[in-house]
């Protein structure tokens, strides 16, 4: 805190009775009149906080005395609150207290009234006088005596002081550690007295500091009883030794200890104190200056209930420090936080009471010394709430950075949206790092800290980037969300990535991993150098059915073939139905809904949509009277989000209260489909195995219509993912899963109920592009490795050198190290480098290219490194930009391509309707409208041609007609898509998109590309009107809500940050509450980032930059 110059509160009394003491104003040089009598409204202003100001006298201020040039010789600060700088003073200590509310209209001529003022009686000035005369003689005696005792020391002159006589009224100095005050023998006996009478009159009810932690009450306590003890009147042969022995006891009592460098200047005050005396300017003066500087201050009007609850938060945060730092098991109010901490968790989430397992992990020794942890527990048991309190203790009472890898875009949107709300309380941000958002690297923040919550993919960049700033060591506390994805593909090689630089460079920085499906953790707990904790409650029972036939076996592990005879299903069948439902689908749906929920896992997107409407065929009636109108609403909101398009089967099937659930549905419908049914719109999804790992949505039972994923047998993690949704914690007593088997598939149903979870195997391996090149290149771009045997080094630490005997049979590590930096050499990606004769007999060391270097920092495939290139360096001899059709053909993805099937009419159509522009470009990419022509008709080729351009084109067409209409729907059913393809078309070309941006930043030669990129990066991402983008960049915003709220006027981002939730609701259509909150929420921090980031701007350009000439006159000799 920054600590302003001289200042004293006195007491401002009302113009009128200023203007009767003038009249009788006494003569100078008489006595100070005995202190006025406080009314009881003053007493409250007996102990309060005051804000922390410089110039305020209350919590946290600080009023200082000091000579020019010289250090304080009379002080008043607020006492240290384990160095926050802010403490509370007791506001009686000060003869002159006054109210904010009458001296800022006092002039100058008449700041202090009249007997108090200068001018009128200047009677306690000449006490003041007196005072520093007989202190100076004191100090004469004391160094005299000090001459004759070579053993005794100068003592100090103020320092120790505790009472004084002076004349007739006795001016008490009073020294308590840091905390100084002085009033005259009168004046303390009338603030003696008025405080017991306000002892006998507040009613303990009402008392301001009843709700103050203990510690706090405690120190007061302490406070107040040395303060007593030093009123007493000492002994006029009181030895200085006997007062220093005082000022230690009370100095003791402090909850921080004064630091040394206090200490020092402390002692050399004492030491010098003599021969400063006689320099020093009047303390007359001083006190003048003091006076009139504190009359015309301007003390900010603050509520004294919002001063009361920032101190007491302020405490308890200071608290939760000490208590992390001294890695204590007792751990403070709430796991280490503040206790508002679990008011927000009551008010945002209704979570009033912890789990025992929560308790247990939370309290974990290990975590206490920091240590890395794995934990695994069932799905929904409330493993999410442990890492959020983690998180929580990181960013406030550590002061670090946090990140949060979770697996899909979805899920960090909803994760960002459900944290905002803390975020914006207790004062942190919420940074989203998905899709095309996210910046490299982060802006560093010097006021608040960062909760990064990203994708696997971009948490592998954020990494980079903090790696190459120098700056990982500000992340504390790394989060991994289904860890177990290690195990799959590209993406749990790029997870590996994270993981295996973060343990290799920042040993500080604390790593979580967490996972519902977990075996043998112990190739894992070596690679992490992680304990582990584990636990099997849920929340909700789960039984475990298998349904053969019409028969139902219970999952018994005790039973010998690990089935059991459970009941017949009782449902009266006619000929046809049975021929439509011969899975009994009907039987089991009907057992819960409507009253409960039920989910049903189909293999296939469309064998969910034809599920769907053979159980709406087949339904009671009267299941449309259920929640009728708000399945009309849910209906009517759908139809918005498509313009007036819906997709018939909903429009059948919502009705019922049934919908389906798989990536064929755009992102808006989704969201709209889970919130219905998390509300009890509607009872039954039919979904793809995408729901199990994507959003928390249980239900009282589960249904999997077949052991298959598409054409693929379940593994065991995929089956355990799927059945813990069932049972909801808080509503069912009960959850119940029932796998539907054929008589074929017995045999491996009983295998997969029965066997054990999958290993968690590295994929750095297989993924050979995506993972270990990848790995390598990123190495020596970072310098983290610098030549083979230290990259193979870095190698061992990785979860695929732990595991290396096992997944390394035909080659070792080392040899597949070697093979892998040759490719990146033979591609042009690292070069060798030669520095000294020494190395080149011994080992050479690696240099990344700029072609390498732009690769990685792009994350761009290596597959694809060299085509990208080439069509970016083709794009420079004829760059078309009368149309963004060229620009889009470069960003569209490499990997989609090869998944693209054209329909060669709709190609021969969308090409014939291109303008000559367009054909242009057509031309210059090198697909001619002679070869669409005859691929349409059917006729033969006889020239080559490059399918994946062919195709690449076919799919910038689509994201060509998505720019100008805006609406998939219109595009879907143009191109015969699925919406949900286009969709994620659209989203990942934003992401590439930004992707060729980072490696275009890298090249010089392609420097034309970076503007044109960024504005085309933006467009893809929200692929909306212009006008719309400020509101789709909050979470939780779609295209449909984006326009309602610009409808109503809310058309910016501050209008929607200062928004009244309530008004909200009210305006705009089928908006709960519980959304409304968390919109105002997501834009104020959004609003805050884009603050903090243009404030960080400011100040780095205003730092004044280091004179360099310093830097060279220090290495002059």
């Amino acid at each position: 805190m920054e600590r302003g110059g001289p200042v004293v509160r006195r007491k401002s009394r009302a113009a009128s009775a200023r203007k009767r003491s003038r009249e009788r104003a006494p003569s100078p040089g008489a006595g100070s009149p005995p202190a006025r009598k406080r009314t009881s409204s003053m007493a409250e202003e007996e102990l309060q906080p005051a804000p922390a100001s410089p110039e305020v006298w209350g919590w946290g201020a600080e009023v200082r005395l000091p000579p020019p040039g010289e250090s304080s010789l009379l002080s008043v600060s607020g006492g240290n609150d384990c160095g926050s700088g802010r403490g509370w003073v007791k506001r009686t200590a000060v003869p002159w207290p006054v109210p904010t509310a009458h001296y800022n209209n006092d002039s100058e001529e008449d700041l202090f009234g009249d007997y108090d003022s200068f001018s009128g009686n200047d009677s306690f000035l000449a006490q003041v006088d007196n005072m520093e005369q007989e202190c100076i003689q004191s100090v004469g005696l004391t160094s005299c005596t000090t001459n004759k005792d070579d053993n005794a020391t100068v003592q100090p002159a103020f320092g120790d002081l505790q009472l004084q006589n002076i004349k007739s009224n006795k001016l008490i100095f009073t020294t308590a550690g840091n905390i100084t005050c002085f009033k005259t023998e009168e004046e303390s006996s009338f603030w003696r007295t008025t405080g017991e009478e306000e002892n006998r009159t507040l009613e303990p009810g009402n008392y301001i500091l009843d709700d103050l932690p203990s510690s706090q009450l405690l120190y007061f306590e302490e406070m107040n009883k040395i303060s007593s003890d030093s009123r007493k009147p000492s002994d006029t042969k009181e030895s200085a030794n006997d007062t220093k022995s005082c000022l230690n006891k009370m100095l003791s009592q402090l909850p921080c200890p004064p630091n040394a460098e206090h200490t020092k200047r402390n002692n050399e005050l004492s030491t010098n104190t003599t021969s400063n005396l006689s320099k020093r300017k009047s303390l007359k003066d001083h006190l003048k200056s003091a006076m009139t500087g504190n009359a015309k201050a301007q003390t900010p009007l603050v509520s004294r209930t919002k001063q009361l609850k920032e101190a007491v938060l302020s405490e308890e945060i200071c608290v939760a420090k000490k208590t992390i730092e001294t890695s204590s098991v007792d751990i403070g109010p709430f796991y280490g936080l503040p206790s508002k901490v679990k008011d927000l968790l009551v008010q945002f989430r209704g979570i009033e009471e912890l789990y025992e397992w929560q308790h247990a992990c939370l309290t974990l020794e290990s975590l206490q010394q920091r240590k890395n942890l794995i934990y695994s527990l069932p799905t929904s048991g409330g493993k999410t709430l442990v890492a959020e309190i983690l998180i929580l203790q990181e960013l406030l009472c550590r002061q670090k950075d946090v990140l949060m890898v979770l697996p899909y875009v979805a899920i960090v949107q909803e994760k960002v949206w459900a944290l905002s709300s803390f975020g914006i309380e207790l004062g942190f941000l919420v940074e989203e790092y998905a899709g095309s958002k996210g910046r490299f690297p982060p802006i560093k923040r010097r006021m608040k800290k960062s909760l990064y919550i990203a994708t696997i993919e971009k948490g592998h960049s954020l990494v980079n980037s903090l790696i190459e700033t120098g700056r990982i060591g500000d992340l504390g506390l790394v989060v991994v969300d289904e860890l177990h994805m290690l195990g799959e593909g590209s993406r749990g090689a790029t997870l590996e990535m994270i993981l295996a630089k973060i343990l290799y460079i920042s040993k500080a920085t604390q790593i979580i991993g967490m996972s519902a499906t977990l075996n043998k953790v112990g190739d894992l707990q070596k690679f992490l150098h992680a304990e582990y904790y584990t636990n099997n409650f849920r929340p909700v029972e789960l039984k475990e059915y298998v349904k053969i036939q019409d028969s139902i076996y219970e999952v018994d592990d005790k039973a010998k073939n690990g089935l059991t005879f459970s009941r017949l299903l009782n449902f009266k069948y006619s000929s046809n139905l049975q021929k439509m439902d011969p899975d009994h689908l009907i039987a089991l749906v009907t057992e819960v809904i409507p009253n409960y929920s039920c989910l049903v896992f189909c293999p296939t997107k469309k064998n969910c949509e034809n599920v769907a409407e053979m159980i709406c065929k087949f339904l009671n009636k009267e299941h449309k009277n259920h929640g009728e109108s708000k399945k009309q609403d849910l209906i009517k909101d759908l139809t918005n989000i498509g313009k007036g398009n819906l997709c018939p089967v909903l429009k059948r099937t919502i009705p019922f209260g049934i919908a389906y659930h798989h990536s064929g549905l755009i992102n808006d419908e989704r969201k709209l489909i889970e919130e219905a049914y998390s509300a009890g719109v509607l009872c039954l999804l039919t979904c793809t195995s995408t729901l199990a790992a994507g959003v928390n949505l249980p239900a009282r039972r589960v249904i999997l219509r077949a052991p298959y994923i598409a054409t693929e047998f379940l593994k065991k993690s995929q089956y355990k993912q799927m059945i813990g949704r069932a049972g909801r914690a808080g509503i069912d007593s009960a959850g119940e899963s029932i796998l539907i088997v054929q008589e074929k598939d017995k045999h491996l149903v009983r295998d997969l109920v029965n066997s054990p979870l999958e290993n968690c195997y590295s994929k750095l391996f297989l993924e050979f592009t995506k993972g270990i090149q990848g790995l390598l290149l990123s190495l020596v771009g970072l310098k983290i490795a610098r030549n083979s045997e230290e990259i193979y080094h870095f190698m061992c630490g990785t979860l695929l050198g732990v595991q290396q005997q096992f997944l390394c049979k035909e080659k070792s590590l080392s040899d597949i190290t070697r093979e892998a930096l040759g490719c990146l050499i033979e591609k042009g990606l690292l070069k060798e480098k030669m520095t000294s004769e020494k190395e080149q007999k011994s080992q050479s060391n690696l240099e990344i290219t700029q072609l390498g270097q732009a690769t990685y920092k792009g994350s761009i495939d290596l597959a694809y490194c060299d085509a990208l290139y080439r069509d970016l360096k083709k794009g420079l001899q004829g760059l078309v930009l009368e149309s963004c059709l060229h620009l889009l053909y470069l960003t569209t993805p490499y990997d989609m391509i090869y998944h693209c099937s054209p329909d060669w009419m709709i190609y021969f159509r969308q090409f014939s309707h291109l303008n000559s522009v367009d054909q242009k470009v057509a031309a210059i990419v090198g697909v001619s409208e002679s070869f669409i022509t005859k691929k349409a008709s059917g006729q033969a080729i006889k020239k080559d041609v490059d399918n994946s351009i062919v195709n690449r084109l076919y799919l910038s067409f689509v994201l060509y007609d998505l720019l100008k209409e805006t609406n998939i729907w219109n595009v879907s059913e143009k191109f015969n898509m699925s919406r949900g393809y286009v969709q994620n078309l659209l989203s990942s070309a934003a992401s590439f998109a930004s992707c060729v941006l980072h490696f275009c930043e890298e090249m010089d030669e392609f420097w034309v590309y970076k503007g044109l990129l960024t504005e085309l990066t933006k467009r893809l991402t929200y692929c909306v009107k212009a006008e719309l983008i400020p509101l789709m960049e909050v979470a939780g915003v779609s295209e449909s809500r984006a326009k309602q709220l610009y409808d109503r006027g809310y058309k910016t981002l501050a209008h929607l940050a200062n928004a009244n939730p309530e008004t909200l609701v009210k305006m705009i259509e089928h908006l709960s509450r519980r959304q409304a909150r968390q919109i105002v929420s997501s834009a104020k921090m959004l609003l805050s980032e884009k603050t903090e980031a243009l404030q960080e701007e400011v100040e780095e350009l205003l730092k004044v930059p280091k004179d360099p000439s310093e830097d060279l006159l220090t290495t002059l000799p």
